[in-house]
């Protein structure tokens, strides 16, 4: 559903990804950890078609994102660090207008059972989401991505702020998506979430895709590890 072949981009003299190889299928979460500057919100950008790539290629569902953007978008959600949506307006009518977007006419019923899949409690429904915390406004997002029938999900930093019941709620949402075969693609900072959610996982330095691995082969001590280590904090690794 997600794959690049030597992708890359460049500013300049400054390399922000370099040639990066992901081959990502249906039911995969795949997570990418790296510190700031390592290249995941690149890659995130990338395949959203926000820039252009200096070299090498992306494609969604075998469509190549710089040639076929409109159509990629089709099969695209996207919920970033802070998600935008219209504060005055409630879930349901931010659920119905991004919806609609997308092409999708839903009823009130149908609205409130995305809403309830995604984790959202019904009292909430009618509330202005500027009454919302952080981890409710994620659960909208999902909602939306939901209802769009959406194949691939690109979270950039989704967990970040949240208290621990909203991050291992967010983390059951995602294993919701998985077993509907949605490819889901995350950049963290979080170790901890990253080993309990993902089925592959990803470490990045300086542009560059470091080590790989599939996360059931090794323990949360031994990812840490890997970590440490490619960021050179031996010291801290040992």
């Amino acid at each position: 559903m997600i794959i690049t072949n030597n992708l890359s981009k460049r500013y300049g003299d400054q390399t922000a990804l370099e040639n990066l190889n992901l081959n990502i299928k249906e039911g995969d979460i795949y997570c990418l950890l790296g510190a700031n500057g390592a290249g995941k919100t690149t890659t995130i950008n990338l395949l959203l078609g926000f820039i252009e790539p200096s070299s090498g290629s992306a494609f969604i569902n075998q469509l190549s994102v710089h040639e076929n953007l409109k159509a990629t978008k089709r099969f695209l959600a996207y919920i970033p660090e802070n998600l935008m949506l219209y504060p005055s307006l409630s879930a349901m009518e931010n659920l119905e207008y991004f919806s609609g977007i997308a092409g999708k006419k839903l009823s009130s019923q149908q609205l409130k059972d995305f809403l309830e899949e995604a984790g959202l409690q019904s009292e909430a429904f009618q509330k202005r989401i500027s009454n919302f915390s952080k981890g409710m406004r994620q659960k909208v997002g999902i909602a939306i991505a939901l209802a769009k029938d959406a194949k691939v999900l690109l979270l950039d930093e989704p967990t970040s702020g949240l208290d621990p019941k909203a991050s291992n709620e967010f983390g059951l949402l995602l294993q919701k998506l998985r077993t509907k075969g949605v490819a889901t693609l995350m950049a963290t900072h979080d170790l901890f979430r990253a080993k309990e959610v993902a089925t592959h996982i990803g470490i990045m330095k300086d542009g560059q895709l470091k080590q790989q691995f599939v996360t059931k082969d090794l323990s949360l001590q031994q990812l840490e590890e890997a970590y440490l280590n490619t960021m050179k904090y031996k010291e801290l690794a040992s």
